[in-house]
């Protein structure tokens, strides 16, 4: 199914790691939701091709997806850091100046496989978030997008029926994520209180992932009771 492209939105949003499959797809949602998208990477020539394999499958997005290396894309409005989870906060530090006041979204997971189970690791500070946080304190650091399936977030056509869980000591650093998250089809934005609270939900991604391996499924989150828009909450 071809995915509808929105209206372009003003914001122009950076993926530091973004060659990877959860980099990678996220880019491409962003795109078709309207964003101008940086693909970031130490490499410019592999954000080159990581940016043609997505225009590749998906043309109309050709406009609004650029590439170039991390420091390019930290110099956009929003940084989103899709690194592997032990380089994110050294990345971070690496762009210091070009995030210094920015909004950084981490959504990496500290994960270890061990025989058949996955297993959570607690990095320095507690969070892969808060290690940001620690690394760069110039920059607002939201963490976001840990449960969203790669395959179905770069599946273009189809809506992902999940809920994203959004953490951070900067309200209005979570009301901008807030607001990104609500455009993408299925998804639904959940404040899920300050940066500490991104302990526990990083590391419920080893509980979902073990479900997807027992149940041979990949998983999202969904919780009921919550009726009202949850970003009028609190």
């Amino acid at each position: 199914m071809k995915p509808v492209v929105c209206k372009a939105a003003t914001m122009r949003i950076g993926i530091l790691g973004g060659t990877g499959p959860a980099g990678k797809a996220l880019a491409g949602r962003l795109a078709s939701i309207g964003y101008s998208v940086v693909i970031g990477s130490r490499s410019k020539y592999r954000a080159m091709e990581a940016r043609d394999r997505l225009v590749s499958q998906w043309p109309d997005l050709e406009s609004l997806l650029a590439y170039g290396d991390n420091h390019t894309a930290a110099e956009c409005d929003v940084v989103v850091i899709a690194t592997p989870w032990d380089s994110a906060a050294t990345t971070a530090q690496e762009n210091a100046p070009a995030l210094a006041g920015k909004v950084v979204v981490s959504m990496a997971n500290a994960l270890v496989r061990v025989g058949h189970e996955f297993q959570p690791l607690v990095p320095p500070r507690g969070s892969v978030a808060a290690h940001v946080q620690a690394a760069v304190p110039g920059c607002r650091v939201v963490a976001a997008f840990h449960h969203l399936p790669a395959t179905e977030l770069g599946n273009l056509g189809q809506p992902i029926d999940s809920d994203v869980l959004i953490c951070g000591d900067d309200p209005a650093a979570v009301e901008t994520i807030s607001e990104i998250v609500s455009k993408i089809p299925g998804c639904r934005p959940l404040d899920a209180g300050e940066l500490s609270n991104a302990t526990a939900i990083e590391a419920f991604t080893a509980v979902l992932l073990q479900l997807n391996v027992r149940y041979k499924t990949r998983v999202a989150p969904k919780l009921t009771g919550i009726r009202c828009d949850p970003r009028t909450l609190g």
